[in-house]
C-alpha cells in the first residue's frame, strides 16, 4: 500500500498550467486518503478555470495510479481561500525614508540571492503608484486566475511576481488612486493571491512612513525590514524616519545596505565614492542592525536591468547577500530551513 509521502511525491511534477508552479508547492493538496489500495486526492480548486481543474484532475489520477499497488485513484476539489493555502516563511518588508534609493532595485536582488540559495522566493510589488519590479524581471504576462483567488507570474529563475503593472493595459498606465485604495489593493496582494508554500515573500514598499508602507506593516505578518540608503546626508536624515517608524511599529530590522555606495574604476583599479563618504557603517549603528552589502553603481547592472534579465546578474555581492541574509532572518526567527 503506498504511503501519504509516495503520493506527494507523485504529484510534485503536476505543475499549475497558468503559474507553472507544482500543486504541491502551492499548498493545494488539502487531504490524501489511502484505503484498500484506493487513494482519494483532495485538491483546493483556489484560482483554478474549469478547464485547468479538469486538466489536474486528470494528471493527478495518471501520476497517483502508477504508483505500486494503487488500484483506483480519485481526484475531487474543494473551495479554499488563498490566504488559508498561503504558508509563507519570512516575510521580508524592504524600505526606505524615500524614493529614488534603489529600494526595488534590492528587493529584486534580493529575491534573486535567495532564489540561488535554493529557496522558494516571491516579490509582493507593494510600490502601486511606482511600480518596477515586472520590468526588472522582463515579466508581462497577466496573472492567471479566477473568482476564487489570484495566480502570481512566475520569473525565468521560478520566482513569483505580484505586481500592479502586470493588471494594467498597458505597463505606461499611470495609478492615480488615493491612500484607502491603494491600501485596499496591497491587502488583496496578499489575502487574494495564492503565494503557497515560499520561504520568502519580498515586499517592495513604497518610500515614505505614509498610508501605503503603514498598510503593509499593519497588515501583514511582517518578520524582519531591509532598510536601503544612499550615501547622501540628506537621504541618511531621512532614512532615519524609517527607522523609527519600524521601530514605532514593533517590526524588526534585519539589516541595512547601501546602495551607490561608489563607482569602481578597472582601469586604475580604483573606488570612487561619487556621492560622498560610505555612511554603510552609520547607518548599521543608527539601525541597531548589521550591514548587509554595500552596492556599487554598476553600469552592467543598469544594463541588465533595462533589458528585464536582472536574474542574470553575478556578483559577489549578491552571493553575500543571500548568504547574510538568510541567516540572519533564520536567526531572528528561531528557524532554519534545514530544521
Amino acid at each position: 500500500m503506498p504511503t501519504q509521502d509516495q503520493v506527494m511525491q507523485s504529484l510534485e511534477g503536476l505543475l499549475v498550467p497558468a503559474v507553472k508552479r507544482s500543486i504541491v508547492g502551492l499548498n493545494m493538496v488539502r487531504e490524501v486518503t489511502i484505503s484498500d489500495k484506493r487513494v482519494k486526492v483532495t485538491l483546493a480548486s483556489t484560482g483554478l478555470i474549469i478547464g485547468a481543474q479538469d486538466w489536474i484532475k486528470n494528471k493527478a489520477k495518471e501520476a497517483i495510479e502508477i504508483l505500486p499497488e494503487v488500484n483506483e485513484a480519485e481526484v475531487v476539489f474543494a473551495e479554499a481561500k488563498p490566504a488559508d493555502l498561503n504558508k509563507v516563511e519570512h516575510i521580508i518588508a524592504v524600505m526606505s525614508g524615500k524614493g529614488g534609493v534603489g529600494k526595488s532595485l534590492i528587493a529584486s536582488l534580493t529575491a534573486v540571492s535567495l532564489k540561488r540559495k535554493g529557496y522558494d522566493v516571491g516579490i509582493l510589488d507593494a510600490d502601486i503608484t511606482g511600480p518596477s519590479i515586472p520590468k526588472m524581471f522582463g515579466i508581462d504576462t497577466r496573472p492567471g486566475g479566477s473568482e476564487s483567488g489570484i495566480l502570481p507570474v512566475l520569473s525565468r529563475s521560478g520566482i513569483e511576481i505580484m505586481s500592479i503593472n502586470l493588471l494594467l493595459p498597458s505597463e505606461d498606465d499611470a495609478v492615480i488612486w488615493r491612500g484607502p485604495l491603494i491600501g485596499k489593493t496591497i491587502a488583496q496582494f496578499w489575502e487574494e493571491v495564492l503565494w503557497g508554500k515560499l520561504d520568502y515573500l519580498i515586499v517592495d514598499l513604497p518610500p515614505g512612513t505614509a498610508d501605503a508602507p503603514l498598510t503593509v506593516l499593519q497588515t501583514l505578518p511582517v518578520s524582519g525590514i531591509i532598510i536601503v540608503f544612499t550615501p547622501q546626508d540628506l537621504t541618511t536624515m531621512v532614512v532615519r524616519k524609517a527607522v523609527n517608524m519600524a521601530r514605532q511599529m514593533g517590526k524588526h530590522i534585519l539589516g541595512v545596505i547601501e546602495n551607490m555606495s561608489y563607482l569602481y574604476v578597472p582601469e586604475i583599479d580604483k573606488k570612487i565614492e561619487i556621492f560622498g563618504r560610505s555612511r554603510g557603517e552609520e547607518m548599521a549603528h543608527a539601525a541597531a542592525a548589521p550591514l548587509l552589502g554595500q552596492l556599487p553603481i554598476d553600469p552592467e547592472l543598469a544594463k541588465l536591468c533595462d533589458e528585464g534579465n536582472i536574474e542574470r546578474y553575478d556578483a559577489e555581492m549578491i552571493t553575500k547577500l543571500g548568504e547574510s541574509l538568510s541567516q540572519t532572518a533564520s536567526t531572528s526567527s528561531g528557524k532554519d530551513k534545514n530544521d
